[in-house]
């Protein structure tokens, strides 16, 4: 009554000012419950597992009531090791690991449904820990399977129908079993979001339905409605099945209401890659091996995109030796048509927004991207005027990772992004999506609002290896979190329409000039 009359709770509110801000983290560590936690707190002032770590390296715990230097030395482990599992996971690394789980119970017999439920089904391009979800008649035997999997380094906690361990390298994943009628509604509620999950609840109770990890139910007479899969408990709330990648409450529960959920594009779509190194630059593999690897990848072209000649670090091609690596791109178009050998470049994008050569080199080439490789500091007026003025050449096609951001080593650089894509859509330039799993730069939220001002996307492997053509996966994944379909990809479009397009869109550009996008290996 008190709190729906005033939005607040007095008791509540007693009960937190009596406890101090945090301390509840330390009960995260094992070996500390409640009154352990309270003698840290009133002895040494400590309210964080920072603060925890430490007390414990200064050798302050040894000697309170309770403790010693045994549970001094096993609380100073216990703390390192939750500092290192907070760290999240780029998706590239996290989601391998999680497929090699699923990969080991699969061979339990007793295992109906197996699915990776959290942050990572939802596909973030970070990830906290692992949870697994088991459809079984038989829980505490996969539970034992799963204990005994041979990349469990230390198991956690153990029940009958759940557990937790730790990989090597501290990742942890938790498994959660269940029954077959129960399967869908927990993973809908183990998938989440949390917003999404708060969103679907609030639409069953408006229904007079109560949606739980259990189950749907009628809230009259707690007869269960659906739960045994999650497309069961979306038709019986008057939705489509939603994506996982969209499950963000960012607006899909209005667009399915209204059937306007975008037809998510899939890696099949992709005709080919734009954005690939060979050893001509900084790559690990010779030119032949590349395009050898894209086709393998059912292709139907690629572009070599190696450095320009102002990245030394990166062994920039001169002038010279773009003309050399032209003659050997020619040949392979010669003998391996009717695929296709696109003589790319990524050119670095000077301070003062010029480019790496000349206009008359660039012309020469089938596609040009362009790209921020340093200077990464420069006020956000400053970076925004030099890449805009990198866009304004004729020849440009593609902005490479637009935000410059490296994940958990270097954080975006400032830039009016809302500038550059609207000089992008006027300039017919697209934007990457660069799949490699330290940048998926751009991230979802701005890969939705490029599609959302009409500009073109590109998603590109920037593969420096042959197998890492294959990291098109997670770039794929963070443009289905952004709603794009195959219509906004560039490389979704069929090689004569991906050539068309940059011809018209380099003569458009050009105008007054002579000669712009030839685009001879098209």
């Amino acid at each position: 009554d008190e709190f729906l009359r005033t939005d607040r709770l007095g008791y509540l509110e007693d009960l937190e000012r009596q406890v101090a801000p945090g301390i509840e983290a330390l009960l995260e560590v094992p070996g500390l419950g409640p009154r352990r936690v309270q003698v840290l707190n009133r002895s040494l002032g400590i309210s964080s597992v920072a603060g925890l770590e430490r007390a414990a390296r200064e050798h302050r715990l040894a000697g309170l009531a309770g403790f010693g230097p045994k549970l001094e030395a096993k609380i100073l482990q216990e703390t390192e090791r939750l500092t290192r599992r907070s760290r999240r996971l780029p998706l590239g690394v996290a989601l391998p690991i999680a497929e090699e789980i699923v990969g080991l119970l699969r061979d339990n017999p007793r295992i109906g449904r197996i699915h990776v439920a959290g942050s990572i089904r939802r596909m973030k391009d970070t990830i906290g820990d692992l949870d697994v979800l088991v459809a079984t008649d038989a829980p505490e035997a996969v539970v034992d399977t799963f204990a005994h999997l041979s990349v469990v380094r230390e198991v956690l906690a153990r029940g009958p129908t759940r557990a937790s361990v730790l990989l090597t390298g501290d990742f942890q994943v938790d498994l959660r079993v269940m029954s077959a009628a129960d399967y869908g509604a927990a993973l809908l509620y183990f998938t989440g979001s949390k917003e999404h999950n708060i969103a679907l609840r609030e639409r069953a109770i408006q229904k007079g339905l109560k949606l739980s990890e259990y189950g749907l139910f009628d809230e009259r007479t707690g007869k269960r409605l659906a739960g045994a899969t999650e497309q069961e408990v979306y038709t019986a709330l008057g939705l489509p099945w939603i994506p996982p990648e969209l499950r963000e409450n960012r607006g899909e529960i209005e667009a399915a209401l209204a059937g306007h959920l975008p037809e998510l594009v899939e890696e099949r779509n992709l005709r080919g890659d734009l954005h690939v190194h060979t050893d001509w630059s900084d790559g690990r593999d010779s030119l032949e091996t590349m395009v050898d690897a894209a086709r393998a990848r059912g292709y139907a072209y690629v572009a070599i995109t190696d450095h320009s000649r102002g990245l030394g670090i990166a062994h920039g091609l001169t002038v010279e030796r773009v003309r050399e690596q032209r003659r050997r791109i020619d040949d392979l178009n010669r003998r391996l048509a009717p695929f296709r050998v696109l003589h790319g470049i990524e050119v670095n994008i000077r301070r003062d927004g010029s480019l790496d050569y000349p206009d008359e080199v660039l012309r020469q080439f089938d596609l040009v991207a362009v790209s921020v490789h340093g200077r990464f500091d420069l006020p956000e007026a400053t970076m925004t005027a030099r890449v805009l003025t990198a866009l304004r050449n004729p020849s440009v096609d593609v902005l490479c990772h637009p935000r410059g951001r490296l994940l958990g080593k270097r954080e975006p650089y400032a830039i009016d992004l809302e500038a550059i894509f609207r000089a992008a859509c006027d300039r017919g330039v697209a934007l990457e999506i660069d799949s490699q799993p330290d940048r998926l730069d751009l991230d979802d939220v701005w890969a939705r609002r490029a599609r959302d001002v009409g500009a073109m996307l590109v998603v590109d492997s920037d593969a420096h290896a042959a197998d890492q053509l294959a990291l098109v996966r997670f770039g794929i994944a963070t443009a289905r979190r952004g709603w794009v379909e195959k219509a906004n990809l560039l490389n979704a479009l069929p090689l004569e329409q991906l050539c068309a397009r940059l011809r018209r869109a380099g003569a458009a550009r050009g105008a007054g000039l002579e000669s712009v996008h030839s685009t001879p290996g098209c």
